[in-house]
Order: structure tokens, then sequence, then C-alpha cells
């Protein structure tokens, strides 16, 4: 049985990471500071695997725990998840984000090196690309980042890609996320963060359970459809599979891969309220406001590259994910109240 390292394994996407990794038999430990994320996942992730993965309560940046973990376990290949991910946070505290997303990979890639895993998976982001004048994103396009948060991310690709270079037997996995939206089919596991949401799905989720009162749309006069952002959301679900097949492909892929994960089908803000209402029953009031700086149209993955390579392929569309988030946003209500 194989032992994984996933770090920020008890947030939204490691949660569902861990449990795809368990169900298909391996052995799983978490590291995570909780600092967006609760021990409420770990409790679902027991009761819908019937497995309890090792968990480490603590920090990227402290090596002594770091050192200890890997000393102490057989570990085969790490998914790094840990960091901050709040764009708009990045931008107010750039320092933090540098320290916390850039100064902590490099700690966990130093000390997993010493132990002499070579199997990496990165958690990054298509916030990398930045704008751009075409609105399907290829990753061998430029990559220029607008905000602190996908700066950090490319930074740490930019990492990767160096070591990799000088350690030829390193096999480096690094996944472009889009917007991962939905939660788990049994409603034990989702995104819900600690304080106020900063993405779409949980902030729609917590005005249907009565905590937020209205949505804030930023920007109603895209030269889209409805006049609102388009955006590609990819269930968490698939995700979790694409991190569970990158770690298979690197059994016997020395060096870096970088590929998209996305559906290659964007929907707009309104079509995503509109589907979360049809599928909840709940009316979710909003308000149009204008746009944020930097805020593009349209953009949505081409996943070419990740079909072919890693056999991914998306399985759900936005009724699926809404159904799948309201199941867990309506289950947490009952829990609260």
């Amino acid at each position: 049985m194989k032992t994984i390292l996933v770090t920020g394994g008890a947030g939204y996407i490691g949660s569902h990471t861990v449990l795809t990794l368990l169900e298909r038999g391996y052995k799983v430990l978490i590291l995570d500071n909780l600092c967006n994320s609760k021990l409420s996942a770990l409790e679902g992730i027991q009761k819908i695997s019937g497995s309890n993965p090792i968990f480490y309560e603590g920090d990227i940046n402290n090596r002594i725990l770091l050192g200890t973990i890997f000393a102490n376990h057989p570990i085969s290949g790490v998914i790094h998840l840990a960091g901050l991910k709040s764009v708009d946070e990045s931008q107010s505290e750039p320092l933090r984000y540098y320290n916390n997303n850039v100064v902590g990979s490099i700690s966990l890639l130093e000390e997993m090196l010493k132990a002499k895993v070579d199997a990496f998976v990165f958690s990054s982001s298509a916030t990398v690309y930045g704008e751009s004048r075409t609105t399907e994103y290829h990753e061998d396009m430029v990559t220029a980042p607008i905000n602190v948060y996908g700066r950090t991310k490319l930074m740490i690709e930019d990492i990767l890609r160096d070591i990799s270079r000088v350690n030829p037997h390193l096999k480096i996995a690094c996944l472009r996320y889009f917007n991962p939206v939905g939660a788990h089919l049994s409603g034990l596991i989702g995104e819900n963060p600690v304080g106020t949401p900063n993405n779409l799905i949980p902030y729609i989720g917590q005005i249907a359970m009565g905590r937020l009162s209205r949505l804030k749309v930023f920007g109603g006069d895209f030269p889209t459809h409805d006049g609102t952002g388009l955006r590609d959301y990819v269930h968490v679900d698939d995700l979790a599979m694409g991190h569970f097949l990158a770690l298979e492909y690197l059994e016997c892929n020395p060096g870096m891969l970088v590929v998209n994960l996305g559906t290659g089908k964007p929907n707009s803000v309104l079509e995503m309220v509109a589907t979360f209402e049809k599928v909840s029953g709940k009316k979710i009031p909003y308000d149009i406001v204008g746009r944020r700086p930097g805020d593009l149209a349209e953009y949505y993955a081409n996943c070419d590259l990740a079909r072919v390579v890693l056999g991914w392929q998306p399985k759900h569309g936005i009724e699926r994910m809404c159904e799948d988030a309201w199941r867990f946003y309506s289950q947490l209500g009952a829990q609260s109240s």
C-alpha cells in the first residue's frame, strides 16, 4: 500500500482528493493548519470511507514537523494543496502570501528531497495565465498573472521546473485548476470556508441557508450573452480524480507535466445563480455592481492535454455541481439549526 502525504488535506479540494485516494487503496497522511478548513471534513472522510487518515495539525513552514513526518512514514508521493488562496486578500497582504505559499513550498520540497521522495503533484491555478486576448486557455500560453495569488502559484511552478532540471529523477505534475464547485454526493464534505466565502457557490449557499442576504454580481456589462462574466466551473470530484490520475501517471514518467483541469464549457454568473435556484428551490437575491479591476469577460480551459496524457475527463455538468453543493449546504444548515 502506497503512502501519500496530502498537504491541505482537510480543505475543500484536499478532502475530496484524500477520499478518492483512500477509495483506491492508498494510505493517506494529512498535514493541515486548519486556517481555512475544519476538522468536520476529517469526520466526513471517515464516515464515507470507513478509514481514518493520519492527521498532523501544522504548517508547511514547520521544518521540524515536516522532517518528523517524512522520517516516520514511507511516503511515496506528495500532493501539495496547502496555501492561502484569496485573490483579494493576496493583494492587501502580499508578504503573508509569499511567505506562506512560496517559502512554505520551498520548505516542503527541501524536506521531501532529503527524504528521497520523488513524486510531487502541485495544486496550481488558472490565475497564472492572467489577462489574455484569447478566451480558451492552453498550457503553452504565455503566463502573466495579474495578482499576488497567481504570482505565488507561478513562482512555485518555476521553482519546480528548475529543480526538476537538476534532479532528473523527480516526477512532477502541476494541475492548473479553473473554478472548483460542487461537493461529495453524500453531502458530508464540501466547501465550507472559515469566515465569509470568497467564491460564488459557497456564497450562494450561505444565502440559500439564510446566513447572508444578497449576492453582489461584479459586472453586468461584459460582452457576453447576459452581461455577466463567463467562467469554467469544474466539479470538485472531477478535480480529485485528476490528482489520482496524475499520481498514477508519475509512476512511470519523470520530468514535469503541466495540465489544465476544467470542463472547457464556460457558464455565466447568472446561469450559475439560476441553476442553483432550480435545484434548491430557493430564491437568490442579487445586485449587479461594478466590475472589479482585472475581471475578464470570459475564459475557459482547453483540457486536451489532460485527456490525452492522463485519461482525465470531467463527468459532471453545472446542474450536478449545484445539486451536490446544495445537498451539502442544506445538511450543514440542518446540523447548525
